[in-house]
């Protein structure tokens, strides 16, 4: 075992010991979470409001505090970012992770107390990388650097209160020690113009020895060939020999990885899986033979969960007693709903997960709550569509950048007769396909091997009719994206929409 690996592993044995604890017993630390975020949001606004002082279990936590989305939470935490102090917890919070969100240009403003940014983010960091290190004791990623594409982050005017993307509060408030192994340095990694930072990582990294690097594909992707036609080289391994590791997380991987395979050919490149979402550091992929993420139970988050089809009914206050991680099942879609030291109480983030396996919890991301097209009964998620496209293109041998779909309804024609719905997709492929209209039929028929609703709708062409694709110029996604002011950082492609607005406004670019 390397020198530097045996010393960080001596210095996470207690970490490494409570995740073998963790997938025993995650209840023992859920528990333990849930009484430490109700004793210390007692003392908030929030907290006198609902009555935490007379809450002494889960139950009558879930029946006092109704499950709330951002709209519910927005004029606590609009209280706070006018510099109001203790509104959500017993601390000051003046950090916020802004987030654009996956299919809308309104931001959303997460708050991120100091607990939060070391025990939830770093905490769940620090378990990642010590299992990886457990994993693979002959690991370089110490004898060289990170790289590290991070976003911005701006003050309002008094100068006391911070916004910006996750990755860039992350760096700016990571210790100093972190600056000896990462590249860029801090001041490049926050640059706001993306095209501006593109050039700069490219001038100061490409004479680094980089091990490993982290963040969202799509943008990293665009990191990697910027730096390969900044050097004139054909693969990344031509500049950075040991690279062995990439970290990722908020879009699926799978259409991404033939592209980064391309890039990086190499046997011993790792590529894992993590959760990390403005509002806390979920799960990490521990094992790379399993596409399974082990939930994090002991670092500020305290879990609950809506079974999909119980998801109105939640909101609507029909139902208020939730699963936690003693009841989940695994192959059920569930809405995650968290309480955590950043002062989010109750909270619908957003995403459906379901659960691999439990004892150990390990979790995969199945969608979005409003990231799921539904127009016939099929409800696609995106880890379907996902699973599809990766399918497909490894059949065809070809690659795609960026895609997004959405529903065509049903319409009356000129003789009163019903049309078939059907899904128009608008893929930007980095490989074309030989036969374009072939591709289509093959995803198509992959759709009905990964979701069993959207089989029964083609059936016979029941209610569907096969997807329609569109085939885009390579670039009018980030053109797209640059129009919206949604370059770098977390943002991401709409990949799932309810109508072909999207589609419209790319096919105009």
């Amino acid at each position: 075992m390397k020198l530097l690996n045996s010393i960080f592993l001596k210095y996470s044995h207690n970490l490494l010991k409570e995740i073998d604890h963790s997938r025993l017993n995650p209840m023992l630390y859920q528990h333990q979470w849930f009484n430490h975020l109700i004793s210390n949001g007692a003392d908030s606004l929030f907290g006198h409001e609902h009555n935490f002082d007379r809450i002494k279990t889960i139950k009558e936590y879930q029946k006092r505090v109704p499950v709330r989305d951002y709209n519910a939470m927005a004029p606590y935490i609009n209280r706070l970012l006018q510099g109001e102090d203790y509104i959500l917890w017993n601390g000051k919070v003046k950090t916020f992770a802004k987030s654009s969100g996956t299919s809308s240009d309104k931001s959303k403003f997460i708050p991120v107390s100091p607990q939060s940014l070391q025990i939830t983010h770093y905490g769940g960091f620090k378990r990642m990388l010590a299992t990886y290190i457990h994993n693979n004791p002959g690991s370089n990623i110490f004898y060289g650097k990170a790289l590290t594409l991070g976003g911005s982050v701006t003050p309002d005017r008094t100068g006391k209160i911070y916004t910006g993307d996750l990755s860039a509060l992350l760096l700016k408030n990571s210790p100093g020690i972190i600056e000896l192994i990462r590249t860029p340095s801090r001041k490049t990694a926050l640059i706001g113009n993306f095209e501006e930072k593109l050039e700069a990582i490219c001038r100061e990294s490409t004479a680094k020895n980089v091990t490993n690097f982290s963040g969202v594909p799509s943008w990293n992707l665009m990191l990697l060939n910027k730096i390969l036609e900044y050097t004139g080289k054909s693969d990344i391994l031509q500049i950075w020999p040991h690279m062995e590791l990439f970290m990722h997380g908020g879009t699926g991987f799978e259409p991404y990885r033939p592209l980064f395979n391309k890039l990086i050919p190499s046997d011993s490149m790792h590529y894992l899986e993590n959760y990390n979402a403005s509002e806390g550091y979920f799960a990490f992929q521990d094992c790379e033979g399993d596409n399974g993420m082990l939930l994090t139970v002991n670092n500020g988050i305290f879990y609950e969960f809506i079974p999909m089809d119980m998801l109105d009914d939640v909101l609507q206050g029909k139902v208020w007693e939730l699963p936690t991680l003693a009841e989940v099942q695994p192959g059920i879609n569930y809405a995650i709903v968290i309480s955590t030291i950043g002062g989010l109480w109750r909270y619908l983030i957003g995403d459906c997960v379901q659960f691999t396996s439990v004892f150990p919890h390990k979790i995969t991301i199945s969608g979005r709550t409003q990231l799921c097209i539904n127009a016939f009964g099929e409800e696609l998620m995106i880890s379907n569509a996902e699973q599809a496209l990766a399918m497909a293109c490894a059949e065809c041998n070809c690659t795609v950048a960026e895609f997004t779909v959405a529903p065509v309804f049903m319409e009356l024609d000129n003789n009163a007769q019903t049309s078939k719905g059907f899904h128009r997709w608008a893929v930007e492929f980095d490989t074309p396909p030989a036969d374009t209209a072939a591709f289509a039929a093959i995803l198509d028929r992959c759709l009905t091997e990964a979701n069993s609703d959207y089989e029964a709708k083609r059936a016979g062409n029941a209610t569907m009719k096969q997807l329609e694709l569109i085939t885009l110029e390579k670039g009018t996604f980030l053109k797209w994206m640059r129009l919206k002011g949604k370059v770098g950082g977390q943002n991401k492609v709409p990949r799932l929409h309810k109508d072909c607005e999207f589609i419209n406004s790319l096919l105009q670019i």
